[in-house]
């Protein structure tokens, strides 16, 4: 399947450009947006169904959104049959695929070209509409991923590219299977099942405000590496993308602009199980974590802003490769902030930064210690509004006893182009000047083109 997805990549192209000349010049003017409140919205919390701004989505839906799609089949299915009440129930996917070119460095006799294809399908019952039964909310979620080891091939430990992930790269599994309960007149989320953690806790591209526009899955930055999905000192043990986990989730909202977060999973990912593609395993090996957070705005425009911190530990065996030790702790702060908008009160063009700092104390994980920060640019190019860029820069401390490199340094640029109502083409340039596999490997470039389906 892999090596259709370049040339499934051109024809997307060709396709939307040439639509997207036709109909941009009798489009219609962005309606005025309201940025005069902060919602801060959690996927604890919700499965938000509010139309957001499409001028800039995550890179990985299926990382970072709770309903991830767009509901456009379902809308088209419904439509076409006359269906008019769904009881609650919704259904959405993603389709992600992209090729990957190194043009210098990496490992030896590296393979110059990658691809990498993941597809999600996602069901999600509102159970107040489908039995009267208030506060309820089921889902169930289908993934498949087609990869290569994309990441591996550059000699980089943090990631590059957020899709492949761990092997085995060709997989396909229950990807989630939740039912969530609402309490105390909706200040308190109950959440219990196979869930992506990731999804609730470090979660730095979480949208802050909300607007009108479709879909709902806006991004502070659409950057592909992996550091924006989960922080590096924590990689390997938190379960998420593409290994999660069963568990329990609680989260606290007293207020719209403060939250607090637990929960405790399936643990048996940090000894090398894949819990992604297995039923949970009761053994002791346990992993907690617990996240706090709060939004605002700034100034006479209301620039929102967020940010949060959270501390998590690992019970039981953690493994990586030959390394061993029985428990781990760490901890870890993101936020992001509006720093700019060109048409305050009009629309979302403008400039929002994000930033990243994690640490552990394990002594077997590959990464001790991380920093990261990155712009983002929404809406700048003339006749583009909807298009977004941006640049990121991640910095880790590797652990001596995994590699002689001390630090691994990474910097990516990227172009999300809107081509059509939830279909979009991403470009992405990746340098890595110290990889961190190796001391003596060279310092990496690399070159990506991602297409985002939404259905």
């Amino acid at each position: 399947m892999n090596r259709f997805i370049p040339s499934i990549l051109v024809l997307i192209a060709f396709f939307v450009f040439d639509a997207q000349a036709n109909t941009s010049k009798n489009s219609p003017p962005k309606l005025k947006q309201q940025q005069n409140a902060i919602k801060l919205v959690t996927s604890s919390t919700s499965v938000v169904t509010d139309k957001a701004s499409t001028s800039s989505i995550s890179s990985n839906p299926a990382a970072v959104n709770v309903g991830t799609g767009s509901g456009a089949l379902q809308q088209f299915i419904e439509k076409k049959f006359g269906i008019k009440n769904n009881y609650g129930i919704t259904g959405q996917g993603a389709w992600i695929g992209d090729s990957n070119k190194l043009f210098s460095g990496g490992i030896p006799d590296a393979k110059q070209t990658t691809s990498n294809s993941v597809l999600l399908l996602d069901l999600t019952v509102e159970m107040a509409k489908f039995n009267g039964w208030k506060g309820g909310l089921f889902s169930a979620q289908f993934l498949q991923e087609n990869a290569q080891n994309t990441n591996g091939q550059a000699g980089i430990v943090q990631g590059y590219n957020s899709l492949p992930d761990v092997p085995p790269y060709n997989r396909s599994e229950l990807y989630a299977l939740w039912y969530r309960q609402a309490l105390l007149n909706n200040t308190l989320f109950v959440r219990v099942g196979k869930t992506i953690t990731t999804l609730d806790f470090n979660n730095v591209i979480k949208p802050v405000p909300l607007s009108t526009g479709d879909p709902n899955i806006p991004a502070v930055s659409s950057l592909i590496y992996t550091p924006l999905f989960i922080n590096p000192a924590v990689d390997g043990i938190m379960p998420g993308y593409t290994n999660s986990a069963y568990g329990i989730t609680a989260t606290y909202t007293p207020i719209k602009e403060w939250y607090i977060s637990y929960g405790i999973y399936d643990g048996n990912l940090a000894s090398g199980k894949q819990t992604g593609l297995t039923g949970p395993t009761f053994n002791g090996r346990s992993f907690q974590v617990g996240e706090t957070g709060a939004a605002w705005v700034l100034g006479k425009y209301h620039m929102p802003g967020t940010t949060g911190v959270g501390l998590w530990h690992q019970d039981g065996l953690i493994q990586q490769g030959y390394l061993t030790e029985n428990e781990a702790t760490g901890a870890y702060l993101f936020g992001s902030q509006r720093l700019w908008y060109r048409h305050p009160g009009q629309d979302i063009s403008g400039i929002s930064g994000f930033y990243q700092y994690s640490i552990n104390n394990s002594s077997v994980l590959p990464m001790k210690q991380s920093l990261g920060a990155g712009l983002t640019a929404f809406g700048l190019i003339a006749n583009r509004e909807d298009d977004s860029m941006g640049i990121g820069v991640s910095l880790a401390w590797l652990n001596s006893r995994v590699t002689e490199r001390s630090t691994e340094l990474m910097y990516q640029v990227y172009y999300q182009a809107k081509l059509l109502t939830g279909i979009y083409l991403e470009p992405a340039l990746s340098y890595i000047p110290t990889p961190g596999q190796n001391i003596n490997f060279s310092p990496a470039f690399a070159g990506t083109i991602r297409a985002i389906v939404l259905f």
